[in-house]
């Protein structure tokens, strides 16, 4: 009696610090979420917002021009959909797979910032649309300025890019997808099929209902 009462003290205190483990990875989870999900609708919102602005010369006066940052450059929208397909993707996949598809988010943030950070600087794009307004291709524009939107845009892909280090450093302790039907590693002992009295209506009704053929015979 007394070797079982020694032996049980311990056991509350390691459900307790079983219970410990799953509120850390929740929390982890919701903040990977909350960043990736918002820095993807950051970028992509901001990436249609004007960038560039200046002037063109046309007939002896100027006109006003613009360029959105899809015409700047198309990276950092085509990087915060991948970035999106693959937060979505880190919860299908397990192990290996969920460290490479959190490489691949913290990458996407990465290289959607640095896209950002040298569009603010371009002028390509200004020069491209003052050539097509004048119909002189050698046409430059005048007057550049750039606004803050593409540094809104680089500050979005720093979110996308936090998702994926939260992702690199607590996904291990994430779950999965299907992840309740896989509790062990032993596969489940086949259920046997109930027993169906054939002079028994009500047996038979439930038999089907569970999918089962009543006429069988085990």
């Amino acid at each position: 009696m007394g070797y079982v009462s020694a032996v049980s003290v311990p056991q509350p205190r390691a459900a307790r610090q079983g219970g410990a483990a799953p509120s850390g990875a929740r929390r982890s989870l919701a903040a990977a979420l909350l960043l990736g999900a918002l820095g993807a609708t950051v970028v992509l919102l901001s990436a249609g917002q004007i960038w560039a602005e200046g002037t063109a010369s046309v007939g002896g006066g100027t006109v006003p021009v613009e360029a959105e940052g899809g015409a700047v450059t198309g990276v950092p929208t085509a990087l915060a959909i991948v970035g999106l397909a693959a937060l979505v993707a880190v919860f299908a996949v397990r192990r290996t797979g969920r460290t490479m598809v959190a490489a691949l988010l913290a990458l996407s943030g990465a290289g959607a910032a640095l896209a950002a950070v040298l569009g603010a600087s371009d002028r390509s794009a200004l020069n491209a649309e003052a050539a097509r307004i004048s119909g002189n291709t050698a046409a430059a524009v005048g007057g550049l300025s750039h606004t803050v939107w593409p540094y809104v845009t680089a500050a979005g892909a720093v979110l996308i890019l936090a998702a994926g280090l939260f992702a690199l450093r607590f996904g291990t302790s994430w779950p999965a997808m299907g992840g309740r039907y896989e509790r062990s590693g032993a596969p489940r002992a086949a259920r046997r099929p109930a027993t169906v009295d054939p002079d028994r209506p009500e047996d038979l009704w439930k038999a089907l209902d569970r999918g089962e053929d009543p006429t069988h015979r085990s």
